[in-house]
């Protein structure tokens, strides 16, 4: 099995083990707290229980592990974030949450996998040919809840709309998928929000780069990137502009 390969099968797994656990959970009882504490748990343990028995030899960054900076000594760092959206997994009905897993070797992600699990999607670096569907009439922007003003001033750039959701692999994925067109987060996010969801959109054809215009590079000391945006080729000059780059 191969990085790719592996990266979809272990986010594919996730992504069923968190979707029985969470229905499990809701049915015996447990609060909307109980469920995400859990779900952020078993999926850390079943991602690093697995990459330790099938990449022994590389190193982990888990947004719900602890970073002893062992994988700067490292040449192949997974980068994972086992449940992206925790809050949204603690409602029953919600599908805006998802699973990362990411291969980094000397700053550049080299496999990617995001799985969406609710929707029963999976995306990885290894499906190709990715078809972009043709642009609408009225471009979609989405955006974080609490990131409003930069989005609404991109989509007035491009004649399009702003709506906003939880988890970063849902919305990057909203893009690949052709459910929107710009992905935009322009504040700082960390390193597992953002790597498996860069490396999916940018073998997928669309533009990825920070917020700031710069390129992404991961597995730093301080796991922090300048915010995300994903777009379409054919917007992504006057989204710039639009942020003032």
């Amino acid at each position: 099995m191969n990085d790719h390969e592996l990266a979809g099968l272990l986010a594919r797994q996730t992504g069923l083990l968190l979707l029985e656990a969470r229905q499990k959970a809701f049915a015996e009882g447990k609060s909307g707290k109980q469920v995400q504490d859990l779900g952020d748990r078993l999926s850390h343990e079943y991602l690093v229980q697995k990459l330790s028995e099938l990449r022994p030899d590389d190193a982990v960054l888990s947004e719900e592990g602890v970073d002893d900076l062992e994988r700067l000594r490292t040449e192949r760092t997974w980068i994972v974030d086992p449940l992206d959206g925790t809050r949204d997994y603690g409602y029953p009905d919600s599908r805006e949450w998802a699973v990362h897993v990411a291969l980094v070797v000397e700053g550049q992600p080299q496999a990617a996998a995001v799985s969406i699990p609710a929707d029963n999607r999976l995306f990885g670096t290894n499906q190709t040919p990715f078809h972009i569907p043709p642009a609408r009439n009225e471009p979609i922007v989405i955006t974080s809840r609490s990131q409003w003003g930069d989005a609404e001033e991109v989509a007035h750039a491009i004649g399009g709309v702003a709506v906003a959701c939880g988890s970063a692999g849902y919305k990057a994925m909203a893009v690949v998928s052709g459910a929107v067109d710009v992905y935009v987060h322009p504040s700082g996010l960390y390193e597992w929000d953002t790597c498996a969801p860069a490396a999916v959109a940018e073998s997928a054809g669309f533009d990825v780069s920070g917020v700031d215009g710069g390129p992404l590079n991961f597995n730093k000391p301080r796991p922090v990137v300048a915010g995300l945006l994903i777009s379409r080729p054919e917007y992504t000059e006057r989204v710039k502009e639009a942020l003032r780059w």
